[in-house]
């Protein structure tokens, strides 16, 4: 399909401008750009190893890249020095693949972390501020539980309560629905939408689960081999005929993609003929 623009503000959140990246000579990303715009949820898609993390990577300045910048709230991330970081990062809140809550700390400590760590709010606050972002996920009764006592999707929400503890601008999440059952996927997937537009705060979804995101966010990016090929509205990529995108959204297990790696003619290999 071709490549179109999002309805992005003068000013995106999220600027990623002719970006390369590479681990030593192996190149991971390769001349990237993107926009998220404010108060805005997007998917970033596609196959495993294909960059999408390393976005993530990037944009939180946890690592450089070789080529390109990468501008938040209107900061050229890797230029910042370790206190300019430090603010920025503040204003961040992250997810991730399988929610990373601290085992030998309650529900309740989890959430109350990061407001002990950078705010010199009084606890009877800090009390009050963390039950009413476990509210806001439904698990305000689980305040007294282990991370050993919850589901998975218990668990996932409770990480999500963390992330927004300190009501960040910007919120990246890394694979939220994975390993979650269809009742957990949804309710997750509902409160990264409905947080995002309570907070006016700004998302960005790593993500291979297509019908969810489809269903809550407002622009796609498809990842592969390192670089954009495809991106829209939900409602483009449903109808796109752009062959990876279809392959992708319908799970199909051959396509751009292919079901074979790479090898020698199958009968050659097999019988040792040559002109098989």
């Amino acid at each position: 399909m071709p490549l179109s623009t999002p309805a992005v503000s003068a000013d995106p959140l999220v600027a990623i401008d002719n970006v390369t990246f590479a681990y030593d000579r192996r190149t991971i990303l390769k001349g990237i750009s993107l926009t998220i715009p404010k108060g805005k949820v997007v998917a970033i898609m596609g196959g495993s190893g294909c960059g999408k993390t390393t976005l993530l990577r990037l944009i939180g300045g946890q690592v450089k890249p070789s080529k390109g910048e990468v501008r938040v709230a209107g900061k050229v991330v890797h230029e910042l020095d370790s206190d300019g970081l430090y603010q920025l990062r503040r204003k961040m809140g992250m997810l991730f693949q399988f929610g990373a809550l601290f085992t030998d700390m309650s529900v309740f400590d989890n959430v109350a972390f990061q407001m002990r760590e950078h705010t010199d709010l009084p606890e009877s606050m800090i009390r009050d501020l963390v039950l009413m972002k476990l509210n806001a996920v439904g698990l305000r009764g689980a305040s007294k539980l282990m991370p050993s006592e919850l589901s998975g999707g218990m668990a996932r929400r409770v990480a999500l309560a963390r992330a927004i503890a300190l009501d960040p601008m910007l919120m990246m999440y890394d694979e939220p629905f994975a390993g979650l059952d269809p009742i957990s996927l949804g309710v997750v997937g509902q409160l990264i939408r409905q947080l995002n537009d309570a907070l006016g705060a700004t998302s960005i979804l790593v993500t291979h689960d297509v019908v969810e995101s489809l269903q809550i966010v407002d622009y796609v990016y498809f990842v592969s081999e390192g670089a954009i090929v495809a991106e829209g509205t939900p409602d483009e990529i449903r109808a796109s005929t752009e062959p990876f995108v279809r392959q992708f959204v319908g799970g199909l297990p051959d396509g751009p993609v292919p079901f074979q790696y790479p090898a020698k003619p199958y009968a050659e290999e097999l019988m040792g003929l040559k002109n098989a």
